[in-house]
């Protein structure tokens, strides 16, 4: 199905792929996975004829990647990495659209989709960018799948997607494998490499392996399992400050309550884990606590300031990384820093010491004059982070901080959360990672607008009966009654 021999790509004298050989059979699904940076995306482009390579041959379905990319096109289904709809159009309009493109309709390519689009269809009136993370894969995966294309190519279609929706979009692409469809996806997710039938291994442009999903993670284990950090603080100090305050707090959308009577206290220096499902009602419920939005009742203190008269005040005292990006990708590192060391308030002595310090914490001195832009995801991340906190703030508030990056820079990434949390600033985190959910001190699940569950890892998997925090979050998750399942 695809052939590729010997092929090289360079970005402006940087080599994203180098010699790379790769052979997937019809009927094949194909995890490819490896560090931020490695290749996977271009590598996919290429497949799918979006790039085209310096030097090298291949082909896909028999067709010549150079000479016969309209043909390969029509074969192939594509879903990138990011969401790529248009997000002013409905789900329909959008369907309709990605048909049109192929010569065909809803109509003609409805048997190849109706598993997944009769998930979402009665949501076919409302605008794309209105729907959760799980439900935008499922429509980017509709638009892919119906002119009935005999290759899939999916760039990390899961990222962002929380565990319940991520186990439902694999078990779907299983079903469309065994439809005959050949499926080649880069992936980060242990898990989901552990789902396709063989596993390729790239790293800085090259393939360094290929093989079973268990040959391939036993192989690379220091990139895959790298050393935990600690499991968890030291929380035994009944007595540590309690900087966030939350007492029968609630939103109302109408007379829809997004976040409904939740109340819960988080201690100095705790690594507090705030997870649900998408549509849960975690994201509001944060948005309230860092200042951006009113409760309708209850009240809430961060940091000593009341978040619905004292907003403003919550603001200067926490720092805050949202799940996109957020720094200023035409400035360099240093540049970076010191913006947002300005825009904290802090004295121009400080913001040199502080940028001095980061840079030198992870080891970019090399690196502080280049454009963000230009930084693997993984780097971006570790740098946004910095920032958030380089005013030392009493709470940071991480919203999916790790998204998207390899598993060896998220647990780099962790440290950097405990040597935080080591200073004594509270860390408020949310995640759809589960091994993630781990090294929290405590966790709390909200479910339909309520928190359904608290306590340590420990404490939750003993009072649940499961092995990890990914059985524990999936029980309480088929719970819901809304969400994604019922917007």
């Amino acid at each position: 199905m695809i052939a590729l021999d010997n092929i090289c790509k360079i970005y402006g004298g940087a080599t994203a792929l180098d010699r790379v050989s790769l052979r997937v059979e019809r009927g094949e699904m194909v995890a490819l996975t490896g560090c931020d940076g490695a290749g996977k995306s271009t590598l996919l482009r290429i497949v799918t004829t979006l790039l085209l390579p310096d030097s090298g041959n291949g082909t896909v379905g028999g067709m010549d990647i150079r000479r016969q990319a309209s043909g390969i096109r029509r074969i192939c289904g594509y879903m990138p990495e990011r969401f790529s709809l248009y997000e002013d159009l409905t789900v329909e309009e959008n369907l309709k659209f990605y048909a049109t493109l192929f010569g065909t309709s809803i109509r003609e390519g409805y048997g190849n989709i109706k598993g997944i689009y009769s998930q979402i269809e009665r949501f076919k009136d409302r605008r794309a960018g209105a729907l959760s993370g799980g439900m935008k894969q499922k429509l980017a995966l509709c638009c892919a799948l119906v002119h009935k294309p005999q290759l899939l190519v999916l760039d990390e279609p899961t990222t962002g997607v929380d565990p319940v929706s991520r186990k439902e979009l694999w078990d779907t692409l299983g079903t469309i494998n065994r439809s005959g469809v050949t499926v080649i996806a880069a992936t980060p997710y242990i898990d989901e490499i552990r789902r396709c039938g063989r596993a390729v291994f790239i790293d800085k442009g090259c393939v360094m392996g290929t093989g079973s999903p268990d040959d391939i993670l036993t192989r690379f284990a220091d990139i895959f399992c790298p050393d935990r950090p600690r499991t968890q603080n030291d929380m035994k100090d009944s007595g540590r400050q309690e900087v966030i305050k939350v007492s029968r707090l609630v939103k109302a959308f109408g007379s829809f309550r997004a976040v409904d009577d939740i109340s819960f206290n988080v201690r100095k220096g705790e690594i507090f884990g705030f997870l649900g499902a998408n549509g849960a009602g975690k994201t509001t419920a944060m948005r309230m606590l860092t200042g951006l939005s009113r409760p309708t009742s209850g009240h809430a203190e961060v940091a000593g300031f009341d978040v619905a008269a004292q907003h403003e005040q919550v603001k200067r005292h926490i720092g805050y990384m949202s799940q996109k990006f957020s720094l200023y990708g035409d400035l360099t590192v240093k540049e970076n820093l010191r913006l947002f060391g300005g825009i904290y308030g802090m004295a121009e002595n400080d913001i040199k010491r502080k940028s001095r310090e980061a840079v030198e914490r992870l080891d970019m001195k090399a690196l502080e004059d280049t454009l963000v832009r230009e930084l693997p995801p993984g780097w971006k991340q570790k740098i946004a982070f910095t920032v958030s906190i380089m005013h030392n703030p009493e709470v940071v508030f991480l919203d999916e901080p790790t998204g998207g990056v390899d598993p060896k820079t998220r647990q780099q990434f962790w440290r950097l959360i405990y040597e935080a949390a080591g200073r004594g600033i509270t860390v408020f985190v949310t995640t759809h990672y589960m091994d993630e959910a781990e090294y929290c001190d405590r966790i709390s699940i909200m479910v339909d607008g309520q928190i359904r569950a608290m306590g340590t890892p420990g404490e939750l998997k003993s009072r649940y009966g499961c092995d990890d925090m990914d059985g524990v979050f999936t029980r309480l998750a088929m719970t819901a009654k809304r969400g994604e399942r019922a917007l």
